[in-house]
């Protein structure tokens, strides 16, 4: 498909290739909508589309450009110019020059950080804008933008919140892996750009040991501890579940949330630790492990604001043993309407990365629309780049000029049962009506 979007095909034929590809959601699709449209191109003003449509991930491929389709359907709505990055002999490099070659003003994709790169390397010498589907944003640069909720979003609209609400020190206990690293990074840039002390950040390995060593040094405890008159020791230990926090046939398990967590010596009410926000960046089992820690390191949320990513909203309702902490995220009630409009028109769950592409297409036709009269490109920087932002299935989003790109997210925290419940809704600064 590479060079021609399967709307400029027949449509018998555009069903036949994607169903070959074992794709019968899309080509259906495709047909039920006739093929799509037919307009001749206009240089400048069709718009790339790079995305996976063979190969491993083509059923995500095929999905999202059905969600960007959906966001283009009238008929005065710019052409779409599809490409497939996994191509055999192709790539997102191939792609791209191939889109630029045919005339495209803009680029939707590609997909991953490294075709990002690939992209970048023919479109920025050919000033043609990028939105690409990453989160990633060690890839971004004047006019190459992610569209994924990164992690410093994230990280931005807590520290800010958590700021403006007088706590000062903050620290991270993170992964040693990308995420973490990511995290890490966003930290440390948005305390220097707020004037905010320097961060104490400390990345850790995989093991139960390793995790509480390195906590109880982060927060400082053995000085913390020394500095706390002891507790008589009782007269007959009491047999409870503190035991059961790691279970010895399972040591990598996480500690269920209902149960006590093991102690060291018995000590009076410690003193805070050097910091009162800190950041986690662990999901999955090894978040266990992270919860198991604070409570024998005696960080809790009764001295410290606790962060952590916005994956933790997929499982949050077991994440009761973390009550009070916060996280980033989307307002879900965001989503509602594109969700009810995806399932009525294809009966399923549309996946998160369609939202993405559903939003760079509903911006490009905002962008067309409102493009003014005989202008043949209504993609420059400064119409993307536009103060108050487009409305996103996400929320409202929008684009610096430097490549970075503004989220209006929430913040939610963690009740003591488990489930987020929103408690700072998002900022209000961009756009808000969807466009």
């Amino acid at each position: 498909m590479q060079g021609q979007d399967a709307d400029s095909a027949s449509p018998r034929a555009a069903c036949k290739r994607l169903l070959l590809a074992g794709l019968a959601v899309s080509a259906l699709t495709a047909c039920a909508s006739g093929g799509g449209s037919h307009h001749a191109p206009r240089a400048g003003r069709n718009v790339g589309v790079l995305l996976p449509l063979s190969g491993s991930n083509a059923r995500l491929g095929q999905e999202m450009l059905t969600a960007t389709r959906m966001a283009m359907d009238t008929p005065t709505a710019p052409t779409l110019d599809v490409h497939d990055t996994a191509a055999p002999g192709s790539s997102a490099g191939a792609a791209a020059q191939a889109a630029i070659a045919a005339g495209d003003g803009l680029i939707l994709g590609p997909l991953t950080a490294d075709e990002t790169i690939q992209t970048a390397k023919v479109s920025v010498p050919a000033s043609i804008p990028v939105l690409a589907f990453t989160s990633d944003i060690s890839v971004v640069q004047p006019g190459v933008w992610a569209l994924g909720i990164a992690p410093e979003q994230q990280v931005r609209r807590m520290v800010l919140a958590v700021h403006q609400q007088g706590r000062q020190h903050f620290a991270a206990f993170l992964p040693n892996n990308r995420l973490g690293q990511a995290l890490g990074q966003a930290l440390q840039r948005v305390c220097d750009e707020n004037g905010i002390q320097s961060p104490r950040i400390m990345f850790h390995d995989s093991t139960q040991d390793a995790i509480t060593a390195n906590l109880k040094t982060l927060s400082a405890y053995d000085s913390r501890a020394a500095a706390a008159p002891p507790q008589p020791a009782p007269d007959a230990p009491a047999q409870t579940d503190a035991t059961a926090a790691i279970d010895p046939a399972n040591p990598d398990g996480a500690p269920p949330p209902s149960l006590p967590v093991a102690q060291d010596a018995p000590v009076a009410a410690l003193p805070p630790p050097p910091f009162d926000a800190l950041l986690l960046g662990d999901t999955g089992l090894q978040l266990g492990q992270v919860i198991n820690a604070l409570a024998l390191a005696h960080v809790d949320s009764t001295q410290v604001q606790i962060m952590g990513p916005g994956l933790w909203a997929a499982f949050a309702s077991k994440l009761g043993a973390l009550q009070g902490a916060w996280y980033a995220a989307p307002d879900p009630a965001s989503r509602q309407a594109f969700v009810q409009q995806f399932m009525a028109r294809y009966h399923h769950m549309p996946t998160p990365l369609a939202d993405l592409t559903y939003d760079s297409a509903a911006l490009v036709k905002a962008l067309d629309q409102s493009r003014p009269a005989g202008s043949p490109n209504g993609y420059s920087v400064q119409a993307l780049t536009r103060p108050d932002g487009f409305g996103g299935v996400d929320g409202a989003f929008g684009f610096l000029e430097n490549g970075r790109t503004r989220r209006d997210l929430a913040i939610f925290q963690i009740v003591p049962n488990g489930g987020g419940r929103m408690v700072i809704p998002p900022a209000g600064r961009l756009r808000r009506s969807a466009n």
